[in-house]
Formats: C-alpha cells, structure tokens, sequence
C-alpha cells in the first residue's frame, strides 16, 4: 500500500540499538537522527504526523491479516480518537490526518495545498482508496472524537476497526502518538514500559542511555558527541548517505524558514492570529538599509526565524519534527542564526549540529517524553532548546561537558512549562514561545562556553525533574486546551 515506506521507515525509530559494550546496561538511547528530525506536515507531531502514521499502519495490518487470513477481506473503516487528540483534536488537525493517512497519504509526501480538496473528496464520497483499493469511511460518522474515554497507555490514544461487507468486524487495532510523530502499538508501548531487552537492533560502537554514559565513552576515546553519533549511524548507512539525509533535513528547514519570511495574512483556526515574522522581517531589513544602530539584532533576527517556521507549522505547512512541530521553529532558528552570524560557520558545522541535537534528543526521549500531552511544554520546547543548546555549543567548539552543560541549562529553564493552547491551535502561546525558547538555547550555548564544563546540576538530572514535573501536572495543562490561557484568555 501507499502508506507501508512510511510506517517501514518509521519502525526504525521504534527500534532500540544493541548496545556492544559490556558496560552498557539497560536498551539504548541510540535514535536515529533520520527518526528525531522527520520532514512532515504541521501544525502538530504528535497530533498530526502521529495519527497519518498510525492510519498506515493500520492499513498494513489489514493487508497482513489478509494475506493470513484470506477469507476475511476488510470493506469498511472506523477510527476513534481519544484523550488529548480527541479535546484538541480539530485544532491540531487530527480529523484530517486520519482521513488522510487511511486515503494512503504520508506526511513526508502529501502536497500541504491538496489537502483540503482530498479531505472534501473523502467526505462527499464517503470513501477512502489507498493505493486504488476503496474502502468504505464515512468521516461524519466512522471518525469519532471520544473525549470521555481516555485510553490506558498515553494521553494520545486512537483506535482503528475494520468491518466485512456484512458488518462483521475483523480487526481493531490501538496505537499511541508518543511525540515527535513517533507511533507505537498498544503492545510494542506495553514492551517499552517493561524496560524489553534491546535485541532487535544491530549493536552499535557508541550505545548510551543517558549523559553520563556519552560523557564517560567521549573521554575514553576522545571524541565528540557529533562524532560518537555519526559512528552510530554510520552501522547502517553509508557516510554519503547519511550526508545527503542531514542536508535534506537542513534544507526542508531552511525552506520553511524562506516561506514562513515570506507569508502574510491570516493563519486557520479561527482565531484570526496575524502572521508576523514577514513584516518583523521588512522592517528589520529596512533599519539596516538606513545603517539604524539596533544592539540587538542577532536576537531579533534569532526570533523571526523561529516565529517563521511556527508560522508555517501553524498553517498546516511543510515542516521538520524539531523534535516535535509544535517545537519545529527553536532549532532551524538557531541553526539559521549561527549561519548567518558566524562566519566560521560551514556546512560541515550544520551536519555535526544536527547529530549533536540527535543524540542529546535520544536521552531526552528515552528517559523522559518530549510529548506535550504527556509532560507539557517543558517536553516540547524546552526539549528543543536544549537540543539547540547543544548543536550550537558544539559546533562553537565547546568540549563534550560544555555541550552537556549547555543542553542542561536550557532545559532546567524550561522545567514546569504547561502546554496550554489557545483554542487547541498551534499558535498562541506555541510560536512566541519557539522564538524564546531559541533566545534561551543561545544564552545556554554562551554560558557554558565560558565555563569548563563543571556544574551543579547534571543533564541526566535535568531530565529526571521534567518527567517527574509532568507526572505531577495537573492534565489540563498538558495539551487539553482545559486549563491555563487555554480558559483565561477570551478567543475574539
């Protein structure tokens, strides 16, 4: 089917790596960076991408119990969305990326501008045809938004069903939008919260599971975390292919900073939010064409290219999971800032940047969540910044404790951030909050390179407090849109 390449490729994340040194304990960390930076759609990771990916899935297995059970042939379709998906569901456009997802669309592909007339066709037809095969899916009445029945796994919850042509039904299957558009079965989430041995994978040089570990093997063999992580990858790619990944992903961010600078008007939802970043652009452009003194125009510039890419999240545009979408403006803006502010920067730089924020967004997620139904925004941006942090640390020069440092002050900053949308959109707070979680990764970045690395508080510990601060959060402030601005703010 048209969707399988997709779920294929996104089982690779799900994978965890062998580790091949004995002093290794516990499954790996070690996540693609292919995996951590996904190219998709917006406005949001967990409740976009995750659900598309979660449709092809269930379109795989249909075709699986098919092929094992050959009398039973599937005819219709029904899907149920529960917990956060279900409450801001509409808003983060999750209706529509099952319709999508069960049409046979995956969000690496799908063009952002046919989306509404693909989303139409299915309701007037009343079927979805993935791959030319039809199935019966009546959105108005097989797609259910269930807010009163939260599934047991994880906040984002769906259910599929397929039917016979007698009503008969054959399948039901769940899954969970874990962030970052990662998808797991009820099963494979079950496995992972059993702590399942790593065995699946094919073992690694540098396995790690938190900083501690990366740190200890960087000074045995004195090597980067960039470097520890490319010998990683590089098990299962060829260098010039995994050259050619991480300049794609760079390019698919540097694109959707060009469009976000570029768009104006009013972004959907019905909030009638105004784009920001083009204008903030034109007028910045126009002080420096007068030779206006403007202090702080690296942090100006740092902010609209943040806003610019939320912008475009926002407006279900082309966008990178950075790790997230709601998070996807904090890491191109910062890499986009070191480009266009140091002129020692090379692409080189961006590649190691990237594997930098890889490897310390593999601790964040294994040990923790970067899901905003799950721990609140602190898991979203602050997971970012403190990706950025690292990525501009390292190719700054910083030592490998540095980096550590700079990934831990950014995230510590960001401790106890609730996701509190407006609306249940990926506008208000969400983009202003990308350009500040930007500022703070590079503040992070600075302070830790004046110091040698030693500190206080250790990154491991950092990410220890922010899953314990979202256990303990109240859940109307994890992406329900139930709580916070969410309730104190009146939409116009």
């Amino acid at each position: 089917m048209a969707a399988a390449p997709l779920a294929a490729n996104l089982a690779a994340g799900r994978r965890r790596i062998s580790p091949s040194r004995s002093a290794q304990s516990g499954a790996s960390a070690v996540i693609s960076v292919c995996d951590i930076f996904k190219i998709g759609i917006g406005p949001s990771s967990s409740h976009t991408v995750g659900p598309m990916v979660a449709a092809a899935r269930f379109l795989d297995d249909i075709a699986a119990r098919e092929i094992a059970a050959p009398g039973g042939r599937v005819a219709a379709l029904a899907a149920s969305l529960h917990g956060s998906l279900a409450h801001t569901g509409i808003g983060h456009g999750s209706d529509r990326a099952i319709i999508l997802g069960l049409d046979g669309h995956a969000p690496a592909s799908v063009a952002p501008d046919d989306i509404g007339a693909i989303v139409a066709r299915v309701a007037q037809t009343r079927h979805v045809v993935p791959g030319g095969r039809a199935y019966r899916f009546d959105p108005a009445t097989d797609l259910v938004l269930d807010k009163k029945t939260p599934l047991p796994g994880h906040a984002n919850g769906m259910r599929f069903h397929g039917f016979a042509e007698d009503g008969r039904r054959l399948l039901t299957r769940t899954y969970y939008s874990i962030g970052g558009g990662f998808v797991l079965s009820d099963s494979e989430l079950a496995e992972t919260k059993a702590g399942a041995p790593a065995t699946d994978g094919p073992a690694v040089p540098y396995p790690f599971r938190s900083a501690a570990q990366l740190l200890a093997m960087a000074k045995a063999d004195g090597l980067s975390i960039a470097a520890m992580q490319r010998r990683n990858e590089e098990v299962t790619l060829a260098r010039h292919t995994l050259d050619e990944r991480l300049d794609a992903i760079w390019s698919a961010m540097s694109d959707c900073i060009d469009r976000g600078l570029s768009q104006g008007g009013i972004m959907p939802g019905g909030l009638k939010v105004r784009r920001r970043a083009a204008g903030l652009r034109e007028r910045m452009e126009e002080e420096a064409r007068r030779n206006h003194a403007n202090p702080l125009m690296a942090n100006d510039w740092l902010s609209v290219y943040a806003m610019a890419v939320n912008e475009e999240n926002a407006g279900g545009g082309r966008v990178v999971t950075a790790p997230t979408n709601g998070a996807a403006g904090v890491i191109p803006a910062v890499l986009r800032y070191w480009l266009h502010f140091h002129v020692e920067s090379t692409r080189g730089h961006v590649r190691d940047f990237l594997l930098t924020a890889a490897a310390i967004g593999s601790i964040i997620k294994t040990n923790a969540s970067i899901s905003g139904a799950e721990v609140g925004c602190q898991g979203e941006v602050g997971s970012a910044a403190a990706m950025a942090a690292a990525g501009l640390c390292a190719v700054m020069g910083g030592t490998p404790e540095q980096v550590e440092n700079a990934a831990e002050i950014a995230l510590e900053h960001h401790l106890g951030m609730t996701c509190d949308p407006i609306g249940g959109l990926v506008q208000i707070p969400c983009i202003e909050r990308n350009a500040l979680g930007a500022v703070k990764a590079v503040t992070a970045a600075s302070l830790a390179l004046k110091g040698d690395g030693s500190h206080f508080v250790p990154l491991d510990a950092a990410i220890a407090t922010m899953r314990q601060t979202g256990l303990d959060m109240n859940e109307k402030y994890k992406e329900t849109s139930l709580g916070g601005l969410a309730v104190n703010v009146v939409e116009c």
